[in-house]
């Protein structure tokens, strides 16, 4: 391993900018890649052989181009359908974004957990057997937003959206007696890396306060255990910003932060 490893981060859209956000302080030594894949954004609105077909070869493309060592699926879609494929396919590590059912469902206190992500991700029978195999006696109501993840890429460039547009999307995760702490939902798994872009207004508007799960951190320190220790000084490397439809993004200020003050070319 190099002083300075590369990481490739691949999401649908801006939303995996929320783990490349802790992976980067996790490894601040490392190169880091980001690619939005938004000329096929939201892979929502397509089908799952639609999407094995475009991400697979299209990582391979990426491999080629940057070689990277090491590749985070920071997107819960791709990664609940495509992964086993693409560890097939390619020999460099993969981690992946899945729902946090697990420690989600060993925090909840009241055994009410909701699992906010995209329909494709709620429906998929990944995500339904992690809730066979860790709901461990917790009810888990799944909720499929058709919009929350569009709505968190407006707000991220600048967009105004609304509370109500919002509140639409999250209304659901909420079950049991508003007036009852004991009984209602008390934990929202954040299944989609786009979500916890909004986390400050998902908080405010919530009718009840219920602790959010994001898989961030822990995908970071994976991450980190797969590169091994650091060697030698730390030093800050750089970054690039990769859109698929090759548009001129012009986040240049919103994304500095993501990428842990660098400029991304």
């Amino acid at each position: 391993m190099s002083n300075s490893p590369t990481i490739l981060v691949f999401d649908s859209g801006l939303g995996g900018l929320t783990v490349l956000r802790e992976v980067v302080a996790a490894r601040p030594d490392a190169h880091y890649v980001y690619v939005a894949d938004d000329a096929f954004f939201p892979y929502g609105h397509h089908t799952e052989d639609e999407i094995i077909a475009r991400v697979v070869p299209l990582m391979g493309e990426m491999i080629g181009t940057h070689d990277p060592d090491l590749v985070v699926i920071a997107c819960n879609t791709a990664s609940t359908l495509v992964l086993s494929h693409l560890r097939a396919a390619y020999s460099v590590p993969f981690v992946g974004t899945v729902p946090a059912i697990k420690p989600a469902c060993a925090r909840s206190k009241t055994r009410r957990v909701s699992v906010l992500g995209t329909k494709g991700t709620v429906k998929r029978e990944y995500t339904k057997a992690l809730i066979r195999d860790f709901a461990q006696g917790c009810e888990v109501t799944l909720v499929g937003s058709p919009e929350l993840a569009s709505l968190a890429e407006r707000a991220l460039g600048g967009n105004p959206i609304s509370d109500r547009d919002i509140l639409a999307e999250l209304t659901p995760c909420f079950v049991g007696d508003p007036k009852d702490a004991g009984a209602r939902t008390d934990t929202v798994v954040l299944a989609c890396t786009h979500y916890p872009l909004l986390l400050d207004r998902l908080t405010t508007l919530a009718p009840w306060p219920v602790e959010w799960i994001d898989p961030a951190p822990a995908i970071a320190r994976r991450v980190s255990d797969l590169l091994g220790p650091r060697s030698g000084d730390i030093a800050q490397s750089g970054a690039e910003m990769i859109f698929t439809s090759n548009r001129t993004h012009g986040l240049a200020a919103a994304l500095t932060p993501f990428f842990g003050g660098r400029v991304p070319a």
